[in-house]
């Protein structure tokens, strides 16, 4: 069978194509358009399509909109209510309904030759339940897991909990709206002047400088109900800190708000993960997916502290994975034994003859060397900055060495230098990627982790000798690396290690602020020709700033 799959209700609209069972492509509008996130989460955006990113899959895959068997989409009208029986305050929720009734419509003018007939509505939180347990890898031979979405919102709930059994999805629990643990955080990442949907990572950051003073007022307000669900009374923020103005700069105060809100969020997770593995068995194994599943802190603190045996998470849990999981979703029910997604390089790449082409015609002096990677580790070593641009962009929001800006770990100064490249606040933290066989050497934690979606404590010897990726709290969200998952990236590691006696480097995204990470080799010269980058690493050629810019 031939599947599309398409996310475009709220943000962060994406396609991706399962052929037969396997991922053969994903990609996120905002990679093509250029604009952050694709697009803002409004009612009135609903019917804003990933054409772009949906076009270049169905090509990547050799697929014409005719062929396809089914089109998924990732939201199910059907199952909505009016907003005031939710308890939500948007007058124009009923609009976003309206553009997903007419979805079919709408993907049939944008992809000549599909029959709206084939498309098919897939619950929102299904979906992103599909991108977790159907795209894992298969643990100890078989791949029944637990699910966990936890998420801002989908049709009329919040959160989904439930067990996957041979591939078919068992709903034990669904939090029905307008309790969102997911709406709390974005709430309070407007409160404190942050981009509400956006910029809830930067609250994660900002948490380890504070201390969870607010915790009591939290706990009454946000809380468990034993059930397999919880409760969100209102909040008001403003009786526990001033809200800081678009743009501003949080105080101390806000460091503290944000530290409490983090520490409940993560109490209230290993509840809810504690009833789910009693309610699914004692199953070992959990798989988890939703925009809450990004927050690296929470996800370290369960695996170490819940009681699953493994825990998984989408490398894209927002809602650009669910086109992956919808198309899954469908798959299955149409017959087809799903594979686990590959890896999350699933964007798009290009040939050393396309690089070169555009090498030539930006009129930029470049090497061929015997190694990219020992000449990245060279300039690095000699704490020169490199952006890294190789093979297939990623699925999701982490730079996982293949569109990535690097950096030596062992100057302080990195962490500020990098973020003034990047035109960010300094409080960020960036992320060190790891040699596996290397990681427990330096780091405690869940330490199986390629998708940098789980933090790890910096062992106190290395903190000194790495302070650009350990954190102000002493941690690190790192990226494991094997040469079966990145083969070059390790080559880097280990000629860095070679010239520098550290197995680490640093890795951020490569982007500026504000704007979704560079995806073709345009991007990138465009980033290089304005920042002070001084290493251009672009599949097999090197580009050096010094010959460039004389």
């Amino acid at each position: 069978m031939r599947v599309l799959g398409i996310n475009a209700v709220f943000h962060d609209p994406s396609a991706a194509v399962v052929v037969d069972g396997a991922v053969v492509a994903a990609a996120e509008e905002e990679r093509f358009s250029r604009r952050k996130h694709g697009k803002r989460p409004v009612p009135f955006s609903a019917w804003e399509l990933p054409e772009q990113a949906a076009a270049w899959c169905l090509a990547h895959a050799g697929i014409d909109a005719s062929q396809l068997d089914a089109v998924a989409y990732s939201f199910d009208p059907g199952l909505c209510r009016p907003a005031e029986e939710l308890g939500l305050t948007d007058p124009w929720d009923w609009l976003r309904q309206e553009y997903a009734k007419r979805a079919p419509g709408f993907l049939a003018s944008a992809l000549p030759g599909l029959d709206p007939s084939i498309v098919r509505f897939v619950p929102h939180h299904a979906a992103h339940a599909a991108s977790a347990a159907l795209a894992a890898p298969r643990v100890a031979g078989h791949g029944d897991c637990a699910v966990l979405v936890l998420d801002g919102r989908g049709e009329a709930s919040s959160h989904l909990a439930g067990v996957y059994t041979d591939g078919a999805l068992q709903p034990l629990y669904a939090q029905a709206l307008p309790h969102s643990l997911g709406l709390m955080y974005e709430d309070l990442t407007a409160h404190l002047g942050f981009l509400r949907s956006s910029d809830e990572y930067k609250v994660m950051a900002l948490a380890s400088y504070g201390r969870p003073r607010f915790l009591p007022e939290l706990r009454e307000l946000v809380t468990a109900t034993g059930d397999g669900g919880f409760r969100v009374a209102p909040i008001d923020w403003a009786a526990l800190t001033k809200p800081v103005p678009p743009g501003g700069v949080p105080g101390e105060e806000h460091a503290d708000l944000a530290s409490s809100v983090q520490t409940r969020l993560e109490e209230v997770i290993l509840e809810l993960a504690g009833w789910l593995y009693a309610a699914s068995g004692g199953n070992r194994h959990l798989a988890m997916a939703g925009g809450t599943a990004l927050n690296c802190v929470a996800n370290a603190r369960l695996a170490a502290q819940g009681p699953f045996e493994t825990v998984w998470v989408q490398p894209a849990a927002g809602d650009a994975g669910t086109a992956l999981g919808a198309a899954l979703h469908v798959a299955r029910g149409l017959g087809d034994a799903t594979r686990p997604m590959p890896g999350a390089d699933l964007g798009r790449g290009f040939s050393d003859a396309e690089i070169e082409a555009e090498l030539r015609r930006a009129r930029l002096p470049y090497t061929r060397p015997a190694s990219i990677a020992d000449t990245a580790a060279e300039v690095l070593a000699g704490n020169g900055i490199v952006a890294w641009f190789q093979g297939r962009s990623e699925y999701g929001p982490r730079a996982l060495g293949h569109r990535s800006l690097l950096a030596n770990p062992t100057d302080a100064d990195n962490t500020e230098r990098l973020n003034q490249v990047k035109g960010r606040e300094q409080f960020r933290p960036v992320a060190p990627m790891v040699l596996a066989e290397r990681a427990a050497d330096i780091f405690d934690g869940l330490l199986d982790s390629p998708y940098m979606l789980f933090v790890q404590q910096v062992k106190p010897a290395w903190r000194e000798r790495i302070p650009a990726v350990t954190h102000v709290d002493g941690t690190a969200r790192i990226q494991s690396v094997t040469d079966d998952r990145e083969p070059l990236v390790a080559e880097l590691l280990r000629a860095f290690e070679a010239r520098t006696g550290v197995p680490v480097v640093v890795n951020t995204s490569l982007n500026t602020a504000g704007r979704p990470m560079v995806d073709t080799p345009f991007d990138v010269l465009e980033l290089f020709g304005s920042a002070p980058i001084d290493l251009l690493a672009i599949g097999p050629f090197a580009v050096r700033r010094a010959e460039a810019f004389r």
